[in-house]
């Protein structure tokens, strides 16, 4: 059985009948202290879509068995872009959508405890990673008293950032299934993907 997603969004005023947030401007500072938080505002939709929910009763192993790495820009709605359905994939995202070891962790996990098999890489154009460099951890650390430890992951070319993560991904010891890894730049503008030749 499939089930519909339900899509959030961190607007201040309250949700249409079905069950939306519709967007609106920022409140002022006065009426955001009595509207409440963001968070207040995510909570309160919460337990409407838990008054309808009835659980789906679906395996934790995703059906489609694949995994889709991808940045966590706002614009980015996954499911709808690739057609997926609740319990279809598992989702990793991170700033930029890059092959870091916490991701590698994340994929072994879903491949050797969860069974996925197929790995999905997805860049984006417009990234604000294109925008920053390594100086961000200087930065930091003069603002703070102490550099990251973690890189920040910047880059200029989105292309050949999909190439190094797929080449991060089919190079992994950890990782059990790496024949079926493929890497794509999703378009902001025209929601299209275009397919990045690994070579």
């Amino acid at each position: 059985m499939r089930t519909n997603v339900v899509r959030m969004s961190t607007a201040s005023v309250p949700a249409d009948p079905s069950g939306r947030i519709p967007a609106s401007p920022a409140p002022s500072a006065s009426s955001a202290s009595s509207a409440g938080t963001v968070t207040d505002r995510l909570v309160e939709a919460n337990n409407r879509y838990a008054a309808d929910f009835a659980d789906p009763g679906m395996d934790a192993r995703p059906v489609l068995k694949v995994a889709v790495v991808a940045c966590m820009d706002a614009r980015l709605d996954l499911h709808d872009a690739l057609g997926l359905e609740l319990g279809d994939c598992h989702t990793i995202r991170n700033a930029g959508g890059v092959v870091t070891d916490d991701v590698i962790r994340s994929l072994t996990i879903s491949q050797r405890a969860l069974g996925t098999r197929s790995v999905v890489l997805i860049h984006h154009t417009g990234c604000g990673l294109l925008s920053l460099t390594e100086d961000f951890r200087h930065e930091l650390e003069d603002e703070v008293g102490q550099r990251p430890a973690w890189a920040v992951e910047a880059f200029r070319d989105v292309d050949q950032d999909v190439r190094q993560s797929m080449q991060r991904v089919r190079t992994s010891p950890f990782l059990l299934h790496r024949d079926d890894v493929r890497g794509f730049v999703f378009d902001v503008k025209t929601g299209l993907l275009r397919e990045i030749d690994p070579a």
